[in-house]
């Protein structure tokens, strides 16, 4: 355990390496902007994951579930063969 110096009101409180951590004086998060970028990130996943061609959405019916998850497993082997053939191509040459 260590100590960290709080953004908010700039006391010494007690760190266990971890952003979600709050400050003994003030009650503020001690991540400070390690906290905002680890909060934008998990926004900008689940906007990746919401983008994704066949989006699985918990009000799904099973069928259209089953069918998404089809959907997924041969758009990842097409974009695997596409990959594979752009290696291909470009070790070929040398």
């Amino acid at each position: 355990m260590g100590e960290k110096k709080c953004p908010h009101c700039g006391a010494w409180s007690k760190w266990n390496q971890d952003i979600q951590d709050s400050c003994e004086h003030c009650g503020g998060k001690l991540g400070g902007a390690d906290l905002a970028f680890h909060e934008k990130r998990l926004a900008q996943e689940k906007a990746n994951r919401e983008n994704w061609i066949f989006y699985i959405k918990e009000t799904d019916s099973g069928f259209v579930r089953a069918v998404k998850t089809v959907g997924n497993f041969f758009y990842t082997i097409y974009i695997a063969i596409i990959t594979f053939l752009a290696w291909l191509i470009a070790v070929l040459p040398g």
